[in-house]
């Protein structure tokens, strides 16, 4: 056993999530998951989800979630506030779900050194098509509920990520994996979870070149 103590840092989307199974796996002991949410306090600010539904991934993984709200402005500060107040109940590293994009793990190692953590990335530098493979044949049921319109169109929003649509991605020359910035997941159910969440759909919101699906919990 892994005696170190973790928090998983927590989107609700599909890398987060095999972060967390794959340090689940590796025997870490994660006690928390920890969300950024906007300045209203009822969406994440990652991928919009609201935190109702949030609250849900958290119960059926068996594990507490810690929220902070914050703008872009204050949020790298309000972040480490977070984790040192973590710190301060003896978790003392943070898990991470960046594939290879070298400025977010530079940016995670320095706010996890300023509140004294490290920083553990289980997805690092792996092929990023093998990850959403694993993702996917693991049993996890994730739902895209963010899309860039530069990249791909709004029919994509509700639909289930899964190998015939990561082949249909590729197809338009569009990364499988979502690693650019071409759509956000929301993951429903899978083996980090006792059960499936439930959750409704509702309309889709335009704005600053993304489409969301918005979904009530």
């Amino acid at each position: 056993m892994n005696e170190a103590r973790y928090f998983c840092s927590w989107s609700g989307g599909k890398d987060s999530c095999l972060a967390f199974h794959r340090a689940l796996a590796r025997d870490c002991r994660i006690e928390s998951l920890f969300c950024m949410l906007c300045e209203d306090g009822l969406h994440s600010r990652s991928h919009g989800l609201p935190k109702s539904v949030l609250q849900k991934q958290a119960e059926a993984a068996g594990l507490p979630i810690e929220f902070a709200a914050a703008s872009w402005a204050d949020y790298e500060s309000v972040f480490i506030s977070k984790m040192k107040e973590l710190g301060g109940r003896g978790i003392s590293s943070g898990v991470f779900g960046d594939i290879d994009i070298v400025a977010h793990r530079q940016w995670e190692e320095k706010v996890c050194g300023a509140a004294g953590m490290a920083a553990s990335l289980p997805l690092w530098q792996e092929n990023r098509d093998e990850l959403l493979g694993e993702f996917i044949s693991a049993g996890f049921k994730a739902m895209i509920v963010t899309v860039n319109e530069s990249m791909l169109d709004d029919s994509w929003l509700g639909r289930t990520l899964d190998h015939d649509s990561a082949q249909e991605l590729t197809a338009l020359g569009v990364d499988a994996c979502g690693e650019n910035g071409e759509y956000h997941t929301f993951v429903y159910d899978g083996p980090v979870f006792r059960n499936k969440i439930d959750f409704v759909t509702k309309e889709i919101v335009k704005r600053n070149g993304y489409a969301s699906i918005r979904i009530d919990g």
